[in-house]
């Protein structure tokens, strides 16, 4: 709901920070953040919910940074198109896992398994519409984004995606209710792509 805004912000915040890494591939800065990512896991397994954060954070950091550096060296491509979001989606699995694992529950178990199903039908709908929408010239590119894909809008995207995992890691006593809250909100979301589909698909 919020991405294509936030895509805009992000570019100028992470601009000066980009310069420190014009000469790194932005796939070394694509696979610095798979590291941090299994770092905030394993934290979390372990209950050390501020490095979990720390290391959290700086995923979400390095996820943005390869794209700006991409553009700035002007080196995009399919390829780290494609790593990136790998990447994104590991990431995405881990964290609700490493959050169960450290505080293992049936109810915990039962939420974590709901929330990755969820996800796994959110990511076909988008992902298959996307591969529609290029296909159809209708693409990411041809809509001026600034983003390997596009996908149509939604309550829960990449931004709504971070500030959620975020609050599982910064209020963990609670995250059985939240990953509830995303698990609806995600349902809402397939629904709204679904019923795009429905109007705009022939």
């Amino acid at each position: 709901m919020l991405d294509n805004k936030m895509r805009q912000i992000k570019e100028i915040a992470f601009r000066p920070f980009a310069t420190w890494f014009h000469r790194v591939p932005p796939a070394i800065l694509t696979l610095i953040s798979l590291l941090f990512g299994i770092l905030a896991f394993g934290a979390l397994a372990y209950q050390l919910y501020w490095l979990a954060f720390f290391a959290w954070f700086f995923n979400r950091a390095f996820d943005a940074l390869d794209g700006v550096v991409a553009r700035m060296q002007n080196s995009q491509s399919d390829f780290g198109g494609y790593l990136d979001i790998l990447v994104d989606f590991i990431v995405y699995a881990l964290i609700p896992i490493g959050l169960v694992l450290g505080q293992p529950s049936t109810s915990a178990y039962m939420a974590l398994v709901i929330l990755l199903a969820v996800f796994y039908v959110n990511a076909a709908s988008w992902m298959y519409l996307s591969a529609i929408l290029e296909k159809r010239a209708a693409g990411a590119e041809n809509q001026g984004e600034q983003t390997s894909v596009t996908m149509p809008a939604g309550i829960i995207g990449g931004t709504e995606t971070i500030i959620f995992y975020s609050l599982f890691i910064l209020f963990n006593q609670w995250f059985i209710w939240l990953f509830v809250l995303m698990i609806i909100l995600v349902a809402i979301t397939i629904i709204q792509r679904l019923l795009w589909a429905v109007k705009n698909l022939e």
